[in-house]
């Protein structure tokens, strides 16, 4: 019997984690590729791969989709869809260094690296805005609901936000308040948040149908800037999709109040194969 990927929804998310992402440079290569990446792959790596690979493939995903670019009145959400994905999570920093070197090594010269980011966790899982991120997930058997199909599958949104810290530090508390919507401190949401505010822009339940997704996200800093790797997992790319347009405006003309503070850089969606006696299952990439 097929099963989900462990680390999807392995609690809390990791103290030090790397996203690699990889393009196809030799289809011809790949077959070979991916028995080695079948080889890697354990329960500290999460493997998704995108529409452009299993399309050059000859396969289909149900489901599975590029990321389309969403833009709304002052929101522009890119899209910077890649082959394949690959979430090392764990504690230590020279093992994951090392580990995504020999991830990068199997897979060449079938894949090359085009971006590899480092993520950690920040206090209890913040935000580096210091407030709480992922207070609305769904847990147990409910986030296995919402993040897994009955195969085992997932489906897995990405996208990588930039923060101005310095513009976000210099607001009013109030108004730092309102974005989120949430009060700094004890993290009670705020029943006078503006509508614009994010947890009113994306409260799952106020969606039809219930638009939940398991978040995985983590902050990241790298050559002075800094910002939040958000990852979410569905059963479908639909949920995260019905909320990033509401965010953006597109269904109301409302705009989340984060992008006042911080800017998505990319944005990729991938299909997480279930995992079959142990090692990742890609027996669907055959028909």
């Amino acid at each position: 019997m097929s099963q989900y990927q462990p680390g999807i929804l392995a609690a809390p998310v990791p103290l030090q984690a790397r996203h690699l992402f990889f393009a196809v440079d030799s289809l011809a290569a790949v077959p070979v590729a991916l028995d080695a990446l079948v080889r890697l792959t354990d329960a500290a790596a999460v493997v998704g791969l995108g529409e452009p690979l299993v399309t050059a493939l000859g396969a289909t995903i149900d489901g599975l989709r590029p990321f389309a670019p969403i833009s709304g009145p002052g929101a522009h959400n890119p899209s910077t869809q890649q082959a394949l994905w690959v979430w090392l999570h764990g504690v230590d920093r020279g093992e994951l260094l090392l580990r995504a070197r020999a991830f990068e090594k199997a897979l060449a010269p079938a894949f090359r690296l085009v971006q590899s980011l480092e993520g950690f966790r920040y206090k209890t899982g913040f935000d580096l805005t210091d407030y709480e991120d992922g207070t609305e997930n769904p847990h147990d058997e409910a986030a296995v609901d919402a993040a897994m199909s009955a195969s085992g599958a997932s489906f897995a949104a990405l996208q990588q936000w930039r923060h101005d810290l310095d513009g976000f530090a210099a607001l009013p508390a109030q108004e730092r308040d309102h974005i989120i919507g949430r009060r700094h401190g004890d993290n009670e949401e705020l029943e006078d948040a503006p509508e614009s505010a994010h947890t009113k822009r994306t409260a799952q339940e106020s969606f039809t149908p219930e638009a939940f997704v398991v978040r995985r996200s983590m902050p990241w800093a790298e050559n002075g800037q800094a910002g939040l790797m958000f990852l979410a997992f569905g059963h479908s790319f639909d949920a995260f999709e019905a909320q990033l347009r509401r965010m953006s405006g597109l269904e109301d003309g409302i705009v989340d109040g984060l992008y006042r503070i911080s800017t998505p850089l990319t944005g990729g969606y991938y299909w997480c194969p279930p995992i079959l006696d142990g090692h990742l299952d890609l027996s669907a990439l055959a028909g």
